[in-house]
């Protein structure tokens, strides 16, 4: 891998892994496009540690409260019962999905879910999941806001989460092993389809993330130096975390006011866009070698 192609994996890598649009699959792409070698399950998991390390910073606060709160909770029971501390167990919780099926799994997510083929079609279907979530959470904020129905149509939030809901999220987060569904986009779908704020929803998505991504990226370090380069490698990542941190806050603000519809558009005729130049021929369904 050249240091251009390093920077520009990078820059897609932190432009991405935080919208619902899918980081491994844009990855994935960018190199079936240029006609570069695909970089690889592993070098897009430790160019994640990139992004997470984005996310630390971000929501640091968040995260020093709840680690502490955990902490002193394994000591004094009656801290058992605080809301922070309850977050860092409900953070375990929802990584068990992932880190069960991402070991189990291995395998195939580096080699036949990376087909250009099956990443146009989760593109789709997780778009249109997205917006049809998007939508009801639309709806329901509307009633809610003129008197309609309005206990019916209360929105959740982190206040509201439990061990049943933790593990849903946690079942969403697993299913973006598969390049295309996108991390962020299947959780924060899980969580308006479960009545979640889209602001709640998204910030969960974002401390659920932490654990699997950084103990992914620490376990594909031991390809770095084999299938993977290091320098390029960690040009790539350092991009993807000033690029990251950037996106965070962008985004934080975007879904405060907006909704998630422009990013479902996007993903749909990305998808479509996709099936037709490998069903012309343009694009080979196994374009670019993998080096994972």
């Amino acid at each position: 891998m050249s240091w251009f192609e390093s920077f520009i994996l990078g820059l897609v890598q932190g432009l991405t892994e935080f919208l619902p649009i899918s980081s491994s699959a844009h990855l994935r792409l960018t190199a079936a496009f240029a006609g570069w070698q695909d970089p690889g399950a592993a070098f897009t998991a430790i160019t994640q540690i990139g992004t997470e390390t984005a996310v630390l910073i971000y929501f640091r606060k968040d995260i020093a409260t709840i680690l502490g709160a955990w902490f002193r909770s394994l000591r004094d029971k009656s801290m058992r019962g605080d809301h922070d501390a309850q977050m860092g167990w409900l953070v375990i919780v929802g990584s068990i999905p992932i880190g069960v099926l991402g070991v189990t799994l291995k395998d195939q997510i580096e080699g036949p879910f990376r087909d250009l083929r099956l990443i146009a079609t989760t593109l789709i279907v997780m778009g249109l999941v997205l917006g049809f979530a998007d939508r009801l959470a639309a709806r329901a904020e509307a009633n809610a806001g003129s008197g309609r129905h309005q206990a019916g149509n209360h929105r959740k939030t982190l206040k509201d989460l439990g061990i049943k809901d933790g593990l849903i999220y946690g079942c969403c987060q697993a299913l973006a092993l598969i390049p295309g569904v996108s991390r962020s986009g299947a959780t924060i779908s899980g969580g308006l389809l479960m009545g979640y704020t889209r602001e709640s929803a998204a910030r969960y998505s974002f401390l659920l993330a932490i654990p699997a991504v950084l103990a992914s990226g620490v376990y594909e370090l031991k390809d770095v130096g084999g299938h993977v380069s290091w320098g390029p490698t960690v040009f790539a990542t350092v991009i993807a975390f000033v690029v990251g941190y950037a996106v965070i806050a962008w985004f934080m603000r975007f879904i405060s006011t907006r909704s998630f519809m422009p990013f479902v558009y996007y993903r749909v005729a990305l998808g479509v866009l996709l099936f037709v130049l490998v069903g012309t021929g343009v694009l080979s369904p196994h374009a670019g070698e993998s080096a994972g």
